[in-house]
């Protein structure tokens, strides 16, 4: 049975670290599923024996100072709305939002308990938020009540094989993305990419496969979909582990592709010229779609990089998501030593130098990250994940290194500027912005290496200083840690951030 002091197998005995979450997942998958919708199970906090509870919020809320004149990205014509589209809120991956999120002040937390990271968090026209759960075994595409968290609804999807380390493989769903009509395009661990629609009404629904490409006949047996996006024709792209992009005709389910030849572990942007935007373990590619659907390289350019995996890496190369800026930009972490944030102009043809900046950030041997970059207006925020190589590498009050930092292209294109650097420690989260409250919103744990509590915040940094305003306790123990799973800013200002314990939201009590 699961303790709320610790995890115990049926013998009485606590287990700690990675045995300990072996047992609870193994104890949770046994548990089946229900029929929808389903009330939520609260994942319940753990603290060691003796140990002090942490204290509920740290810092006092302010007023919202909000980041005026900046240039929302377009709506892309075949996908969701922005911020309610993908894991990176939009086409661009510049994970902002309009919206406000939490103030700090009187936060509720809701949470609904399952063996699985619901990690990606999309909503739909309703306010319903969709998320793909993925577990040790398991992946499920699951339709919440964005307010409540019941399941309203669930379609089991294919399960994952065994991997040298489940917990840095994000293949498979986690990069799924809602299209312009409601329906979830997901990649699958058997080289298929589903489109899954709700049918039914608002809270009486089911999902439904409508459409299914397969893609077995074009990657080989050991490679995996990492990620699908349309572009602005509605052309379906894929990237896969080992390199592989291409297109799909979401007609006549024609398949075009190429192979790069490096291996691929985040996803890619894509924006209104065309524009593809894809980094791989050693280098950033811009590609186009000739008329028949085969990808184009239009340019490539190499980044730094020490060919070493630094813990906290997926792979030995950059461990982001390429994010675009305005219309000229587009971002990247290089793996260098320092590593740093690398900015190129992005068009198809330029003049002069394509390289705008590399600055670096966090120090020499203690600098790593495996998240997409916030960006807006010429502003970069990255975050440092050095030290982590899964759940033990946080649990019995230890921690990674700290560091966020903000990078600003200055305003003639011809450099970068270091403005801030903030010493909170967030371990793995994709972090977001609120162009509303001007807020940074981070997902932190603090070292405590005398009682041993692992507890777990949802931290506000101001976007102009850096200076931290308020953290709210999310939770404590192996349950509330997200690993690599991003806050998402939902249509009513709550935070989600999915956990290896399920899914979290994080409200303002009103």
């Amino acid at each position: 049975m699961l303790s709320l002091d610790g995890i115990g197998d049926d013998r009485g005995v606590v287990r700690t670290g990675m045995s300990a979450l072996i047992v609870a997942l193994g104890l949770l998958l046994s548990t089946g599923s229900s029929a929808a919708p389903v009330a939520p199970t609260p994942i319940g906090d753990s603290l060691p024996p003796g140990a002090p509870a942490p204290p509920q919020l740290i810092g006092t809320p302010g007023r919202a100072d909000p980041i005026l004149g900046v240039a929302r990205p377009p709506r892309h014509p075949f996908m969701a709305r922005n911020g309610r589209s993908n894991i990176h809120a939009d086409a661009y991956m510049t994970d902002t939002y309009r919206q406000c999120g939490p103030s700090g002040r009187s936060i509720e937390r809701r949470s609904s308990l399952f063996a699985a990271v619901c990690a990606s968090h999309t909503f739909d026209r309703y306010g319903r938020l969709f998320s793909v759960c993925v577990s040790l075994v398991t992946v499920t595409l699951r339709l919440f009540d964005a307010t409540t968290l019941e399941m309203l609804a669930s379609y089991p999807l294919p399960d994952r094989p065994s991997s040298p380390n489940p917990f840095q493989d994000f293949s498979g769903g986690g990069y799924f993305y809602l299209d312009n009509e409601g329906r979830a395009v997901v990649p699958t661990t058997t080289r298929h990419v589903f489109v899954i629609r709700p049918r039914g009404s608002r809270r009486d629904a089911t999902l439904e496969l409508e459409r299914d490409y397969d893609l077995t006949g074009t990657l080989t047996s050991t490679d995996k979909i990492i990620s699908v996006l349309p572009d602005w024709s509605g052309r379906i792209w894929f990237a896969t582990v080992e390199g592989l992009i291409g297109t799909i005709d979401p007609s006549s389910g024609s398949i075009q592709a190429i192979a790069l030849g490096e291996s691929i572990t985040n996803s890619f942007a894509v924006d209104e010229t065309g524009g593809v935007y894809v980094v791989s373990d050693r280098a950033l590619y811009r590609l186009d779609a000739a008329p028949d659907g085969v990808p184009v390289q239009t340019w490539r350019e190499v980044y730094q990089n020490t060919l070493v995996q630094k813990p906290g890496q997926v792979d030995d190369g950059s461990g982001t998501t390429p994010t675009l800026l305005g219309d000229e930009y587009v971002a990247i972490t290089d793996n260098a030593d320092p590593m740093n944030v690398v900015v190129y102009r992005r068009g198809a043809s330029i003049s002069g130098d394509r390289l705008v900046c590399e600055q670096p950030v966090f120090p020499p041997g203690a600098g790593a990250t495996d998240n997409s970059l916030i960006g807006v207006g010429r502003s970069l925020i990255v975050e440092n994940n050095y030290g982590y190589t899964g759940p033990a590498a946080v649990q019995n009050g230890a921690s990674t290194t700290p560091g966020v930092a903000r990078v600003d292209i200055n305003a003639t294109g011809t450099g970068c500027t270091l403005v801030w650097t903030s010493n909170e420690t967030a371990p793995t989260v994709v972090p977001k912005l609120s162009l509303r409250s001007g807020l940074v919103y981070l997902y932190t744990k603090d070292p405590d290496p005398v009682h041993q509590v692992d507890a777990w915040y949802l931290t506000a940094l101001d976007f102009a200083t850096g200076a931290t305003k308020w953290k709210q306790l999310a939770g404590t123990g192996v349950f509330y840690n997200n690993n690599y799973a991003p806050l998402s800013i939902g249509p009513s200002g709550a935070i989600y951030v999915g956990t290896i314990g399920g899914l979290v939201a994080l409200r303002d009590a009103r």
